[in-house]
Order: C-alpha cells, then structure tokens, then sequence
C-alpha cells in the first residue's frame, strides 16, 4: 500500500512539469515545488554524523542511496547539500564541520554516478538547529546534512 501511495504522489508530482518557468507561491517555480515533494516522498532528504565527525555511516550510506536513485531518474535536477552542527564549539569550527559534512555527502552522491556540477553544498554550521535542547537527544538531530532540490533547475 505503501508502495502504491508512493507511487501516486509521484506520478501527481510530476503531472504539469513541462514548464520550469511557472512562479510558485513558494517562491520557485511550480515544476520545483512538485520536484521537492517528489523528493521527499521517494528518498530520506537527511543524514546524521556522530560528534565531532563527517563520516558516513553505513546508515547514512543506505539513506543517500535513496538520493542516488531519485537523482539518478531526474537527471536535470540539482540538489543543494546543506551542513549543520550541533551547538558545541565555536561558530567558525562549526562553519567548517558543516562544510565537511555537506561535502561528505557530496563526494557520496559522486561516487555513486551524480554529476558533481549538480550538487552544490553550503554550512549553516550551528546556526539553524533542527531541535533547540541543550542535551544529547537534541545534539544528535543537529548533526546533520541535508539534501534540499535546488531552486532555478
């Protein structure tokens, strides 16, 4: 049942996408919107690293596989990696872990077949939390880089 939602919403999400020009109430085109929601309902949009790491985990690698595979079927779609870190240590380390982190999970997707001119990557470092906490249930959601569709494809 799953399966068939899933395959639902894509096939809805990919209906009218012959124009990457339609403005959005989102700010992007329409065709965009309906990429990201496809995106999301077909792959794991985000990974976790262990502190003070931008390793991949062989769970993180089974989740950006789901990446490859929805990237390898829109092949005109690009992606922007988003890296974030948790609130220890300074901003400017944290700039730069994030930094890793996001290309971690680019040279990932580019060892898998995606075209590194597709992937952008960009830190937040610990400046966006997904979960505010000062405690290691809420470090560990902010550990993270995420794969975002990129605006203007």
């Amino acid at each position: 049942m799953k399966k068939l939602l899933s395959l639902f919403c894509a096939v809805i999400a990919l209906s009218g996408c012959s124009s990457l020009g339609e403005s959005s109430l989102f700010g992007g085109s329409e065709c965009e919107t309906k990429m990201a929601r496809d995106f999301m309902a077909n792959a794991e949009d985000r990974v976790f690293f262990a502190f003070d790491s931008s390793a991949i985990s062989p769970d993180s690698a089974e989740i950006l596989d789901t990446q490859v595979k929805w990237l390898k079927k829109h092949e005109k779609v690009n992606v922007i990696v988003q890296g974030y870190c948790d609130e220890r240590g300074t901003r400017e380390y944290n700039l730069a872990l994030g930094e890793r982190r996001a290309n971690a999970v680019k040279q990932y997707l580019v060892s898998q077949g995606i075209a590194a001119d597709r992937i952008s990557t960009i830190s937040y470092g610990k400046e966006r939390p997904a979960v505010l906490g000062n405690n290691e249930a809420a470090w560990a959601q902010n550990r993270r880089a995420v794969t975002v569709v990129k605006a203007g494809n």
